[in-house]
């Protein structure tokens, strides 16, 4: 279950909070929907709920807050907005991606596919889908943890009556299955026919919280409100006049000595006590929550007086005890059907019988339906017909299937984000497009560099004119790394259940695994695509492998892998594609200058001979040479730009690790 203590957010400048002191429960098997209009604050309640906007109050999900459990997703299924992913990806690509992170197994994504109905739609690109199946989209990834609880913000916003029934029966079935689903929505007929409970707010406060057949009784209509110690009597009375005049009342009996009467005035109420001689305590015009006046549901028109009406809200339809209706003026009117813009006549009701309770059933069936919250508690059909909700033969309309229970490990697994990675970035074709845009420009300025001469070979191989900062794959595999973190800031597909991208450190360790072999394997790819155009232009003389080519291939390694990091963690900690690209540039651009003007001078002595003296401390014998790998690893970071390099990585890491810190202490 969900528990909402004390939800406020914070105020800004002399404006009240749009959230103050909202408290609330949304237990487990239940539909529990958070009704307001718009302004009302129900999104900024969820937002404080899952820790997405800074504020005051605590929620706990089945007894923990949200950052206290370890996996959010797997708890708490979240769709807030629109499905934050690359339009570039597929549907089932994005799906799949979301399985490596969550750890589930990867045919989830199938499963919960088929269940939402986009199979047929798996291949197409998220920024083709239309409002309906993106939100369709967003319940999948919702259910794909398969999580105990669903918090979504108005799912059937954009939708088809036809696409939100079926919405509202996926948020039932889930419910019947013991899960919780939390739903918000501005349209009171929603929340009568679809929840368990209902939760209103206004004006960021809270005004209600009832369950959704006394809602549908009591808060979408207009009506007076009376106290007398004859409560039986008198609603005998003014069901009598009614049936005389030919006039719509409707007399639910609350709690105790109290009645509502729909369809009446206080005046004709007390004018009927006072000519039979009944005390009234309490005599006074009560008004829904959802606007003054507001008689008929949004979208419905008032329907004319059909003659006589009866009261047909509550459990007894033929005489007043409990908490029941009085239902003297005739059962001509009871279980008419409403014809309205947004039903659909052959639309089943929405809820099992089996599955429910005898209270909830009476009310689930007669929600389905549309009977209660209309004006005169049941609405008649254009054609005149009717039919009894209750006693319909029938058979209600089966829940809709939901994806089969999984077990997920609580143990993490170091390749849960590895597996990630390489699906993120596989799923989409930018690194490719930026490969073949390397390969290009260096071969074509490897050309140009060889015609016009005076070019080292090992530049010439590289492509790196001396005009220019960095080669075409350097900058290339910096803003690869710089996507590798700005895209899941610019499309969020981890952030739902945190606000913002997970600064986990297995998620920067796997983007630094992929980005690292995708510019080892970018680097290599340019050097030989240099050496065969060039053999294919000039011959063999400037494609021949340089004497030094095992320091020259270390540092041209390093030097790629480098500005590679640099893009993925000055974008983890800027939060931005440019912010990690410009990174990459002001290292040859700022920092090599500062490092060069920091070793000006005459050098008093050298450090050469390092490598043995480094063997003679350690006590170490190197296997296999070491000590040249050794010297060739010191030679460059001795050059200015490995130097330079070196240094960026040092502070954007410390920076990241300290953003990392920063966002677990909060």
């Amino acid at each position: 279950m969900i528990q909402a203590f004390g939800l406020t957010s914070n105020s800004r400048k002399d404006l009240p909070p749009a959230v103050d002191d909202v408290s609330f429960e949304a237990r487990a098997g239940q539909v529990t929907v958070l009704l307001g209009a718009t302004g009302a604050g129900k999104t900024t309640a969820l937002r404080l709920m899952l820790e997405l906007q800074q504020g005051r109050g605590l929620t706990y999900f089945r007894g923990r807050p949200l950052h206290r459990i370890a996996h959010p997703s797997r708890e708490v299924g979240v769709l807030m907005g629109d499905v934050p992913g690359h339009p570039a990806r597929t549907v089932r690509g994005h799906l799949r991606m979301l399985c490596a992170a969550a750890g589930v197994p990867v045919r989830r994504a199938d499963e919960v596919l088929e269940v939402v109905g986009l199979v047929s739609l798996r291949d197409e690109r998220l920024g083709t889908l239309s409002r309906g199946m993106d939100r369709r989209l967003g319940l999948a990834c919702a259910l794909l943890p398969d999580p105990h609880t669903l918090v979504l913000d108005d799912p059937a916003d954009g939708l088809s009556p036809r696409e939100g029934h079926w919405l509202h029966g996926m948020l039932r079935a889930h419910a019947t299955q013991g899960g919780t689903v939390l739903f918000t929505t501005s349209q009171p007929k929603v929340a009568a026919r679809a929840a368990d409970h209902v939760v209103t707010l206004e004006q960021g406060r809270l005004v209600a919280d009832q369950p959704a057949a006394q809602f549908a009784r009591t808060r979408l209509r207009p009506r007076v409100a009376v106290r007398t110690p004859h409560a039986v009597r008198l609603a005998t009375l003014l069901a009598k006049e009614a049936r005389t005049a030919h006039r719509s009342v409707e007399v639910v009996r609350e709690d105790g000595n109290r009645l509502s009467v729909y369809g009446s005035t206080c005046a004709d109420v007390g004018e009927t006590a006072f000519r039979h001689g009944i005390l009234v305590h309490q005599l006074a015009d009560e008004v829904g929550d959802m606007g003054p006046g507001a008689g008929p549901f949004p979208g419905e028109t008032a329907e004319p007086d059909l003659g006589v009406r009866g009261v047909v809200t509550g459990t007894e339809t033929t005489e007043l005890g409990g908490n029941g209706a009085v239902g003297t003026a005739g059962a001509a009117a009871e279980g008419e059907q409403e014809h309205d813009g947004s039903a659909s006549p052959s639309r089943a009701p929405l809820h099992a019988d089996q599955t429910l309770p005898a209270d909830r059933k009476a009310r689930g069936d007669q929600a389905a339906l549309g009977s209660p919250g209309t004006p005169s508690g049941a609405a008649a059909g254009s054609s005149g017909t009717t039919q009894n909700p209750v006693t319909s033969s029938k058979p209600p309309a089966p829940l809709p299937p939901l994806p089969p229970p999984i077990s997920v490990r609580s143990a993490p697994s170091p390749l849960r984000p590895l597996r990630y990675e390489l699906r993120r970035a596989a799923g989409i074709g930018t690194g490719f497009l930026t490969g073949a845009a390397v390969l290009i420009t260096s071969a074509l300025t490897a050309v140009l560099l060889a015609r016009v001469g005076h070019t080292p070979q090992a530049r010439l191989l590289a492509a790196w004119p001396r005009e220019l900062p960095l080669p075409p794959a350097a900058l290339g595999a910096g803003l690869i790394g710089a996507l590798a973190f700005g895209d899941e800031f610019r499309h969020p597909a981890l952030a739902a259940d945190r606000g913002t991208v997970p600064r986990r450190l297995g998620l920067l360790t796997a983007k630094l695994v992929v980005t690292a072999v995708t510019a080892i394997m970018l680097a290599l790819l340019t050097a030989g695509c240099d050496a065969e155009v060039l053999y294919l232009f000039y011959g063999r003389e400037l494609a021949a492998v340089p004497a030094d080519w095992f320091s020259l291939g270390a540092s041209w390694l390093g030097l790629v892998v480098g500005c590679a990091w640099a893009g993925v963690l000055a974008a983890g900690v800027f939060r931005s594609t440019t912010a990690g690209l410009a990174a990459v540039v002001a290292v040859p651009i700022v920092v090599v200058p500062l490092v060069h003007k920091g070793l000006e001078g005459a050098s008093v002595r050298a450090a050469a001979g390092l490598p043995a003296r480094l063997r003679e401390v350690l006590l170490l014998q190197w296997p296999f040479g070491g000590e040249r790998y050794l010297a060739g690893a010191v030679r460059v970071v001795a050059q200015p730009v490995g130097g330079a390099l070196a240094l960026s990585l040092t502070c954007l890491l410390c920076a990241y690790l300290l953003t990392t810190l920063r966002s677990r202490v909060r």
